[in-house]
């Protein structure tokens, strides 16, 4: 009995060595976190820390400081570092929608943000009025020179919330304080009109790729239609492009078939979009107005129907950007852009000569705005309208 007590006892105080060992092992690793693996970066960071005479800046700037850093390194200009109220603008912009109060901001001669409400937003209905000089949201005071990014954000958030909102009014600067719930604000990507000269030709612009953008394509052709246009231009000057998906939708609409674009990350096959059956639109006269900032998710609308023989390009060659960007959400809410990929058109050499898309009728400078491009796309349509 002796013999089995002794091995129980050695096997009891074994097992604790090794669970005080493991629970040191632990500790120390929780105490001690091992070095960077950018050991230069650390030893800069605690000099700065150590000896600088000036107070190191706020967290988190000093660490979004050093990403910027090391982005800037990658010499990419579309690999790009955002802080979060930037991310979270653009976010806002690419999805089409918001939770917000409805205001556009201005700035007043002593360069404090003031507020412009649209006409029966939540903030009108509050009372908001034109020119209240914005001071506080929530528990955050907005002072002269206040970044417009980082107060939008603030506003924004989920609807059905509420934020308190603290304004002055002029000329007296009372100071009023509202409770304004978020209501969804759209953020419309389209917008569309009848040509003046000739009302047969309907135009919808495109000001960014968004997720709501096919639909609001359909939308204002249909009422275009309603309102007698039989032919049609797609605007994307100045589009700098937005979700490559939602730009192949896009093309999907005014199509029946064909390769859209092909596409390779590293180290990965090649990949194929293309059109399998007719789109909703595929049968309306289009051509396309483009310039030297259309770009992107553009690029793509607009390439693969001149490649396909669907559409016309009119104005200037594009940007020429073939490259797609991976968003990668941190974890306090700002986001790294990283280029990932490049997409092409088969058969179609992009860019070309540093440029991008070369369209069939060339114009000028002068002669890409309006309402020269216009009276360009009547006659390629109607012939010499005179």
């Amino acid at each position: 009995m002796k013999k089995k007590e002794l091995l129980i006892t050695f096997l009891i105080s074994l097992i604790s060595l090794l669970l005080a060992f493991t629970a040191g092992y632990f500790l120390h690793g929780l105490l001690h976190p091992p070095e960077l693996e950018l050991p230069i970066l650390s030893e800069a960071r605690l000099v700065l820390l150590e000896h600088s005479y000036t107070n190191p800046p706020p967290d988190p700037k000093l660490e979004y400081g050093m990403i910027r850093g090391m982005v800037h390194e990658f010499n990419d200009p579309y690999t790009m570092f955002l802080e979060p109220p930037q991310h979270e603008l653009e976010t806002d912009r690419l999805e089409g929608h918001f939770g917000g109060i409805g205001v556009t901001f201005g700035r007043d001669h002593q360069g404090y943000i003031v507020l412009y409400p649209y006409a029966d937003s939540p903030a009108m209905k509050a009372g908001i009025q034109e020119g209240d000089r914005l001071v506080r949201v929530d528990d955050t005071d907005i002072y002269q020179n206040a970044s417009t990014d980082t107060t939008e954000a603030l506003l924004r958030g989920p609807t059905k919330q509420k934020v308190k909102v603290q304004i002055q009014r002029p000329p007296e600067y009372t100071t009023f304080e509202f409770s304004i719930r978020r209501e969804e604000i759209p953020i419309p990507s389209v917008t569309w009109h009848l040509a003046d000269q000739d009302h047969r030709l309907g135009i919808f612009e495109i000001n960014i790729i968004a997720a709501s953008t096919p639909d609001e394509i359909l939308h204002a052709v249909e009422d275009l239609q309603t309102r007698g246009a039989s032919h049609f231009v797609m605007d994307l000057r100045g589009n700098g492009g937005g979700y490559l998906k939602v730009g192949i939708d896009i093309a999907k609409l005014f199509l029946s078939e064909g390769i859209i674009i092909e596409q390779q990350y590293k180290g990965k096959d090649i990949e194929k979009f293309h059109a399998s059956k007719r789109g909703k639109l595929a049968e309306i006269p289009l051509a396309i107005f483009v310039d030297q900032n259309t770009a992107s998710a553009a690029e793509i609308v607009a390439g693969s129907l001149q490649n396909l023989d669907r559409a016309i390009l009119i104005g200037s060659p594009t940007f020429g950007k073939d490259s797609i960007q991976l968003v990668i959400d941190l974890k306090d809410g700002s986001s790294i852009h990283v280029t990932a990929a490049k997409w092409w058109i088969p058969g179609l050499e992009f860019p070309q000569a540093d440029k991008g898309l070369i369209p069939e009728i060339l114009l000028s400078s002068d002669e890409e705005v309006s309402p020269q491009a216009t009276t360009t796309a009547i006659e390629y349509f109607f012939g010499d309208s005179d």
